[in-house]
């Protein structure tokens, strides 16, 4: 049976999932229209919005798979990074010229709710290719990206309570979805605020108490000095195309519908600066924190417990296993709950916008146009459980890497998204046909991209050329972008209306 440290952990960890499904319960009689459960009726303050799309933004892989790729790389840490710059420097973008523009462009397109019905709404599509494919996209990649924080969970009480990692993956996708299920958008943000906080003590402590345990040792800190940021032509440094595709990591940022819902559901465009700016300070530490946590703790273990971690399974948990070798008993059990604070923000998320995705460009505009807000509210809860099913399933393999995962659904919405949220937002001359051809084209790339070699390989290929090594969302983005600006020109033009629209938007306040 349980120690008694996993004894303390597991009351530790029960306060908190209990504290998370009540909030999840206090909002449930508060969700009862569709509005108010797939974005909350517009209402979050800056504080919730900020605090929410930053925490389901990072999810688990802020506290497993970024540590666990600066522990993997060793002193020279360049991937984490640069993964981290380019994620800083996204952010600061998404918020400075996407958030406002998007707050104001979906209330005044018929108070889009999501993301594919804005896009048919901005366009005023007269068919729903547009919305069918957009909705399509966001339920495949948040699948996955679901799929990512089971496996953060499973990995969480397999290492902590010793428990098989099957039956910790069944007690993480039902956390996740209780309170998702009864509470939508509000307990969602809710409980992110939550989280994030915890996620942004947990990201201090851990560093600044590593740091100060090395300090006190023998510690060579020239070795520190191998840490390469640029390639000098060694094999070992990190390479040109592995930097611009860790830097791109940001532009995947204008495209991922369960941050940009947090733009949409802000109270006021006025709010955005405030929200920014605590944002920018969470993520700009959080980010330093976790890449700084994975470098220490490669000569701490070995120098105080002999641990080399070697696989990526156990690499990312080495959060996980500074906690429990550094800390007493109850504060591990409170720095443990971040790990599951960063899971939950996330998953939580990406359900519900997948949820209200079915809801609102599946069920109601082609199985029931006549749907009650009521019968809304069910389908996006049947629609939580049924994809949280299929995330598990996929999160069955316990060699599944979060960052990987993370990185595949990342690029997929960055691709397909990224570049036609820019031009509905800042492009006049963009249509609806070139709006369809980038979102097909961008997701169709990012997923062929990423199997090149599998797919060179079936022509007796087996050489793949380095190219095809640079992250995905590169060449999708940049395709997506060219397919729009392509088609956009040589169809044609934007209605007086939509034209007239684009203008009433940029123009407000």
């Amino acid at each position: 049976m349980f120690n008694q440290n996993a004894i303390i952990n597991l009351i530790i960890f029960a306060l908190y999932m209990g504290i998370m499904i009540g909030i999840g319960a206090f909002f449930y009689k508060k969700s009862e229209s569709h509005s108010d459960y797939i974005l909350g009726g517009r209402g979050m303050n800056p504080w919730v919005t900020a605090m929410s799309a930053q925490a389901s933004d990072m999810s688990g892989w802020l506290l497993m798979g970024l540590p666990g790729l600066a522990y993997a790389s060793s002193l020279g840490a360049s991937e984490a990074i640069w993964t981290a710059i380019g994620l800083a420097i996204g952010t600061y973008l998404n918020w400075l010229i996407v958030a406002k523009p998007l707050r104001n462009y979906t209330q005044i397109c018929g108070d889009s709710l999501t993301i594919p019905e804005f896009l048919h709404k901005r366009f005023h599509s007269k068919n729903s290719a547009l919305r069918l494919i957009s909705a399509i996209v966001i339920l495949v990649f948040f699948t996955f990206y679901t799929a990512s924080g089971f496996v953060s969970g499973a990995n969480l009480f397999n290492q902590v309570f010793g428990i098989n990692y099957q039956t910790a993956l069944l007690i993480s996708v039902f956390v996740v979805v209780i309170y998702t299920f009864l509470g939508g958008f509000k307990a969602v943000c809710w409980t992110d605020l939550v989280q994030g906080i915890l996620m942004f003590i947990a990201l201090i402590i851990v560093p600044v108490s590593l740091f100060r345990s090395l300090s006190g040792t023998n510690m060579n800190w020239s070795d520190f000095s191998s840490i390469r940021l640029l390639p000098d032509g060694t094999a070992n440094t990190f390479s040109l195309i592995s930097i611009i595709g860790a830097i791109a990591w940001g532009a995947g940022y204008f495209g991922q519908p369960h941050i940009l819902a947090r733009f949409m559901a802000i109270k006021s465009s006025k709010e955005i600066r405030p929200a920014r700016i605590i944002a920018m300070i969470w993520v700009i530490i959080s980010l330093a924190a976790a890449v700084a946590l994975g470098i220490l703790a490669k000569p701490y273990l070995e120098a105080h417990f002999g641990i080399s971690l070697q696989t990526t399974a156990e690499q990312q948990k080495v959060f996980m296993i500074l906690v429990q070798n550094m800390f007493p008993s109850v504060v591990a059990g409170v720095l443990l709950s971040a790990i599951l604070a960063a899971i939950m923000s996330t998953a939580d998320s990406q359900l519900l916008v997948a949820a209200g995705s079915v809801s609102s460009d599946f069920y109601k505009p082609f199985l029931n146009k006549k749907a009650t807000d009521k019968e809304l509210v069910w389908v996006s809860r049947i629609t939580v459980i049924i994809i949280a099913i299929i995330a598990g399933i996929i999160a069955l393999d316990p060699e599944s890497s979060v960052f990987e995962l993370v990185s595949y659904a990342w690029a997929g919405f960055g691709s397909a998204f990224g570049p036609i949220i820019l031009c509905a937002l800042f492009w006049k001359r963009t249509n609806g046909k070139g709006a369809l051809a980038g979102v097909l084209g961008g997701g169709l790339v990012s997923f062929l991209w990423r199997y090149a070699g599998a797919f060179l390989g079936w022509f007796g290929v087996s050489t793949v050329p380095k190219i095809f090594s640079l992250y995905e969302i590169v060449p999708g983005f940049l395709i997506s972008l060219a397919l729009i600006i392509i088609v956009s020109m040589a169809t044609e033009k934007p209605s007086d209306e939509i034209t007239a629209e684009f203008d009433r938007v940029r123009s407000a306040k």
